[in-house]
């Protein structure tokens, strides 16, 4: 039992020296901090978080079991299921706008960006035929300059 009691007993922990406590005022010292902690051990992987996936609305209920009606024998409890189920239904609507209106910009951006691409493309093409002008204008002139040249040397 002795021998079980001294194996427990651990050799103390070399004590590091204690980091002083340093509060970041602005976001580009937290940034900094951030930074040096993560080079300190460059060999330690870095999580980088996945991207969240963006809120949906449970879709509404394939069968509804507690269907009220408005007679008047509904109990107070009712109202509160009510509006929760109605909150719920105004939510999902939101979302459904929300939906078709980033889809709709969606859209107009890529048309939008299509235009620009033709514009972009027919100014190019516009341009290449005018450089494509000018060197044979410059061929044409240099054909001319040799054949004076020519002309004047045999005269």
């Amino acid at each position: 039992m002795a021998s079980s009691a001294a194996s427990s007993v651990r050799p103390p922990r070399p004590k590091k020296e204690p980091q002083a406590l340093i509060i970041p005022k602005n976001a580009a010292e937290e940034q900094k901090l951030k930074l040096e902690r993560l080079m300190k051990n460059p060999d330690k992987a870095v999580p980088i978080p996945e991207k969240m996936s963006e809120w949906a609305p449970r879709p509404p209920p394939e069968f509804v079991r507690d269907v009220m009606g408005s007679s008047a024998g509904a109990g107070s409890g009712e109202f509160h299921v009510y509006r929760h189920l109605r909150r719920r239904e105004y939510q999902r609507q939101d979302y459904m706008d929300a939906m078709a209106e980033k889809q709709k910009l969606d859209a107009e951006f890529q048309k939008r960006l299509e235009r620009n691409k033709i514009a972009a493309e027919e100014q190019t093409a516009k341009r290449r035929k005018k450089r494509q002008k000018l060197k044979e204008k410059k061929l044409l002139a240099k054909k001319m300059k040799l054949e004076q040249k020519k002309q004047n040397e045999g005269e």
